[in-house]
Order: C-alpha cells, then sequence, then structure tokens
C-alpha cells in the first residue's frame, strides 16, 4: 500500500461508518488516500471523519472543489484505484447504465484505473433482478467487486446485503493493485 494513491467513494448507506474503518487502515499501510462522497452519504457519515482519518479534505461537488480547476473528476483519474464503499443500489444502477449526476458518478466515468466495489443494501433489494443485471453490467465492464455478505442488516432483519467488513475490503484492493 505504501506510496499508492486510492481515491475512496462514498455514498448514501448506513454501512458509510464501516468506511472510515477502511480509510483509517488504509493510511496506516501508507497509502494516500482521497475521499469523493456522495450528497447522500452526508447523512449517515460526517466529511470530518474522513478528513481526520486522511488530513486532505473529502470531494464532494463536481465542480468548485479548491485545487481542482478542471474538476476533481479529471485531477482524480489517474490514482492507481477508485474503491467505491458502500456501493448502493444507486450507484450501481447509475455506473452501468453511464449516467454522471455528481462527482462520484462523473469520476467512475473518467476513471482510468481498476475499480473495486463493495455493495451494500437491503436483502431484499439485493436480490431484485435489476440490481443483479446491474451487477453482472459491471462486472462485463471490468469492474471487480467484493461482497456483498450475508448477516444483519440495518433494516432489523439478516440477510444477503451486508457491507464486505473493511479487512476484507483491504485484501481485496492489496490483490488487485498487486496484479
Amino acid at each position: 500500500m505504501n506510496s499508492r494513491d486510492l481515491v475512496i467513494g462514498v455514498t448514501g448507506g448506513i454501512a458509510a461508518y464501516k468506511t472510515a474503518a477502511l480509510v483509517s487502515q488504509l493510511v496506516q499501510a501508507g497509502a494516500g488516500v482521497r475521499v469523493v462522497m456522495t450528497r447522500s452519504a452526508g447523512k449517515f457519515i460526517g466529511r470530518a471523519t474522513f478528513e481526520a482519518l486522511t488530513g486532505r479534505p473529502v470531494l464532494w461537488r463536481a465542480i468548485g472543489d479548491a485545487g481542482h480547476p478542471l474538476g476533481a473528476h479529471i485531477d482524480l483519474a489517474d490514482a492507481d484505484l477508485l474503491c467505491v464503499a458502500p456501493a448502493t443500489a444507486n450507484f450501481l444502477a447509475k455506473a452501468a447504465l453511464g449516467l454522471a449526476d455528481d462527482l462520484l458518478s462523473t469520476l467512475y466515468l473518467a476513471f482510468k484505473g481498476p475499480v473495486l466495489m463493495a455493495p451494500a443494501m437491503n436483502d431484499a433489494m439485493w436480490s431484485k433482478p435489476v440490481v443483479q443485471r446491474n451487477i453482472e453490467q459491471l462486472r462485463a465492464d471490468g469492474v471487480d467487486f467484493v461482497g456483498p455478505e450475508s448477516g444483519w442488516l440495518s433494516c432489523r432483519t439478516s440477510g444477503m446485503g451486508r457491507m464486505a467488513d473493511p479487512e476484507a475490503i483491504r485484501v481485496a484492493i492489496e490483490k488487485i493493485l498487486s496484479k
């Protein structure tokens, strides 16, 4: 991980709290980490958390973030890896269709390196055919996935859809970067 330049995308799901632990692990391993949050991610975890962990400002606006005259999506497109955790059903659908209406989805389209997604959602959402079609399209497009896992969900049920643990995501990142 030492000297690797990583971008972690955070979407609006309760599993975003786990992403803070992932970011901490990556920084401690020597990676340079930039965090890009969607607007809805801010309803689950604050930018200050990621800014404290990375020592860098969190990016969330497609235009107007300080220090990015061309737009952050262009400046970040050369990082070594983009990991979206949690990757909600909404983000997976936008990525599968090539929609770009915020910084993270625009970055995904401009990104040149490997992409890893860690899905997280309710088990009923995960099992929907449309979500599975989106996953298959993204796999065909070259996106790697880690999880989801079966377990306790925030909707107070147990089932498939729980985001992979931060350690499993970190290991998946290392595996991709070692190729």
